[in-house]
């Protein structure tokens, strides 16, 4: 397995922790938990488990300029706008707009900042990956009380996650750092205000979801996820990582539809299907050159 290969081996396991993560944040946005609770379980949980390791042997500099804009873009910002979108959304709905809309900003932004240039493939990929975000709103347009500031959340959460990704490149940020400065500046940042100012709901009697919450947001998507994610972007570049993670809809939207019992309409499940292909185009020209790399060995 070449380097490019073991890049969409990341890309593909950060995918499958999303789907996975989009399904829980939307089974806390609907439990008695707050979105700011939720965001509080999991900062607290990753820097409890991350801040040991970075003590006392992985220690570098996180008063760095550079962590602390990515740790506000990608931590704070991107919080705060995805889980509120989570209450008030259908996770089908942001199985679709999470993912779908972070390839078309990391492309935009992967031009402007880092003046990345993109393939024909790529940009077709992405014109698809638009025309099934698109298939979301087109009833809306006709009923626009369907429209929620949920939406309007998500969509702000998938920009801030774009940016975040271009400049991890851009500053070649490790993994590591991502991970630890996402978790601990964001804790030091918004944990005080929290305590001190937010609503809680959190008690001993929702016990088990404040678990669930713990496990999955302050280890598998804030911790695994992360690193594999930072890892694919450094390896195949961040708007290949925004591509690869359109094929989440798919997995996580339908799912949505049956664990949540969310409305399965054509608009939507056409748009779920657009958005995964929009994902394959995106990869053609990998998937021949790795087609080839295989027969040739």
């Amino acid at each position: 397995m070449n380097n490019t290969q073991k890049g969409y081996c990341y890309a593909l396991a950060a995918a499958l922790i999303w789907s996975g993560f989009i399904l829980i944040s939307r089974l806390g946005g609907i439990s008695e938990l707050g979105a700011f609770d939720i965001i509080a379980i999991r900062y607290i949980t990753c820097s409890a488990i991350v801040l040991p390791l970075w003590w006392f042997k992985f220690r570098f500099n996180l008063l760095d300029v550079k962590l602390i804009s990515c740790s506000i873009i990608g931590g704070l910002a991107y919080a705060l706008c995805t889980f509120q979108g989570f209450q008030l959304t259908p996770a089908s709905h942001a199985a679709m707009l999470l993912p779908g809309l972070m390839p078309l900003f990391i492309i935009i932004f992967s031009f402007l900042i880092n003046g990345e240039r993109h393939s024909i493939e790529k940009w077709l990929g992405i014109v698809v990956i638009t025309l099934g975000i698109c298939m979301l709103f087109w009833p809306m347009l006709n009923n626009p009380q369907a429209l929620s500031i949920g939406h309007l959340y998500l969509v702000a959460g998938a920009l801030c996650w774009a940016l975040f990704s271009v400049l991890i490149k851009r500053w070649g940020i490790s993994p590591w750092q991502a991970t630890v400065s996402l978790a601990v500046i964001t804790c030091v940042i918004y944990v005080p205000y929290y305590v001190a100012f937010l609503p809680k709901k959190i008690s001993m009697t929702i016990l088990p979801d404040i678990a669930l919450q713990a496990f999955y947001q302050g280890f598998m998507a804030t911790i695994v996820q992360v690193i594999f994610y930072v890892r694919a972007v450094q390896i195949i570049g961040p708007s290949s990582m925004g591509a690869m993670m359109a094929i989440v809809p798919l997995l996580s939207g339908i799912s949505a539809l049956f664990i949540f019992n969310e409305v399965a309409t054509l608009e939507l499940i056409s748009g779920l299907i657009l958005v995964s292909l929009g994902a394959w185009l995106a990869h053609k020209k990998w998937l021949k050159m790795s087609n080839s790399n295989l027969n040739a060995t």
